[in-house]
């Protein structure tokens, strides 16, 4: 392919979310006369960890949004489109009105894509019939209202197979719903239902009795392995797949009055059909350094890679600095020596006013942040939900964004390899 003549960056960043605000911000606190560009088409930017509250009854949707200006730095060049083309050999990247960026460094931090399109007979329905997702921009007010007007009938949960972004969302709307019925004194009247792909309540086991007890008090019917494949909109009717002990599988019908979907997530479509892309279509990259594995001078980071973390933002809290301290040595031609430990937590709703602080590393490994006297992650406590709700969201906006690193200091080794990468890092005059 014909080299396309580009602008020239130190750094290129392929999205404005929280993955990719916060990197920019971590690079300029440690460079500030770095010069970065960023590809981002959207003029809103969203606190999405907030959407469970929005859902629950406790936000209000405009506490979760801000405009993408005022949130990216000056000095950081916007491009107000998305990417069309990656061509890593070429040290560049094409947006999708035509215009060619080209890079010393290229950091990727796209997110994943909602593929809505994999439940049939969805459409258009959502946000209708009383289909909902506090997934979906946009909808978790009608989470709730429909929370409020239900009074009796069937409530049923989704949660399709991994990965997707926060596991444990898709049972917090289900424990917050419940909760709200229980104080209405409505919830005997109400079949919640948590109809799950997965073969567990929750990927990490020591969160699982707590989750279990709520999963009791509230009287919910586990349903596992059972995937949704379908539904009826105008008939309110949701069709599972159900994966059975012996390894086949039987087609499930269910009536619903709400349904609340988590849809299928998968990588963005330019990711997949990219030279980035491992087999399945995430960004490959080694998960201790998040650099990728073919091109040295390409690094990922959020929800779009193929690390084996939970999809969180308190990963992207943990891989930020990593991603700044690696990527300004390998354009400084230092070794690499930071490394990400697969850090995520997921702060489970169970109840208004209480919360389980899920926190692990990979491997499933449990990591609290805070010592046990404090906060024992694997109990409800109050403490958890006012970090939840009151600490959290201005740390988010005005910490983690602003390139603030509180209690998220990477690990440094000196042995990471300084030859493990297939190929070179692209042209070397893109400088």
């Amino acid at each position: 392919m014909k080299t396309q003549v580009g602008i020239r960056y130190d750094i290129v960043v392929i999205g404005g979310g929280a993955a990719g605000l916060s990197v920019i911000a971590s690079l300029l606190k440690r460079q500030p006369d770095v010069k970065i560009a960023l590809a981002e088409p959207a003029t809103e930017h969203y606190y999405q960890p907030g959407w469970t509250l929005v859902g629950g009854g406790v936000f209000k949707q405009a506490d979760t949004i801000k405009s993408m200006s005022s949130l990216i730095p000056k000095q950081v060049s916007w491009y107000q489109n998305a990417v069309s083309h990656f061509a890593p050999a070429q040290n560049q990247v094409t947006l999708t009105d035509g215009t060619c960026l080209e890079y010393r460094s290229l950091i990727i931090a796209t997110g994943l894509s909602l593929n809505w399109a994999a439940i049939d007979g969805l459409g258009d329905n959502l946000g209708s019939h009383g289909i909902t997702s506090n997934y979906a921009r946009g909808l978790a007010p009608y989470t709730w209202q429909l929370v409020q007007q239900l009074k009796q009938g069937d409530a049923i949960f989704t949660q399709p197979p991994m990965p997707i972004k926060c596991a444990g969302a898709p049972q917090k709307a289900m424990y917050l719903s419940c909760d709200h019925w229980q104080r209405q004194q409505v919830l005997s009247n109400i079949n919640a239902q948590f109809c799950t792909a997965g073969a567990a309540l929750f990927g990490v086991a020591d969160y699982v009795p707590a989750l279990q007890q709520y999963v009791d008090r509230y009287g919910i019917q586990l349903n596992m392995q059972t995937n949704l494949v379908a539904v009826d909109a105008p008939n309110q009717t949701a069709f599972f797949k159900q994966t059975l002990a012996d390894g086949s599988s039987k087609d499930i019908e269910k009536r619903f009055d709400m349904l609340h979907i988590t849809p299928p997530q998968v990588a963005p479509e330019v990711i997949r059909q990219s030279p980035l892309a491992d087999a399945v279509g995430w960004v490959d990259v080694y998960p201790d350094t998040l650099q990728h594995k073919a091109w040295a001078n390409v690094f990922a980071l959020g929800d779009c890679t193929n690390t084996p973390n939970a999809k969180t933002a308190a990963a992207v809290r943990k891989q930020v600095p990593v991603v700044a301290e690696n990527l300004l040595s390998q354009l400084n031609t230092k070794p690499l020596r930071a490394v990400y430990d697969g850090y995520g937590s997921c702060p489970l709703t169970v109840e208004r006013g209480k919360i389980v602080l899920a926190e692990f590393v990979y491997g499933g490994k449990v990591q609290p942040t805070f010592p046990k006297w404090l906060i024992d992650g694997t109990k409800p406590a109050r403490l958890s939900w006012f970090l939840k709700e009151k600490l959290l969201p201005p740390l988010y906006w005005y910490a983690m964004l602003k390139g603030h690193e509180w209690l998220a200091a990477p690990q440094y080794r000196d042995d990471i390899p300084s030859d493990r990468h297939a190929k070179p890092s692209g042209n070397s005059d893109a400088s």
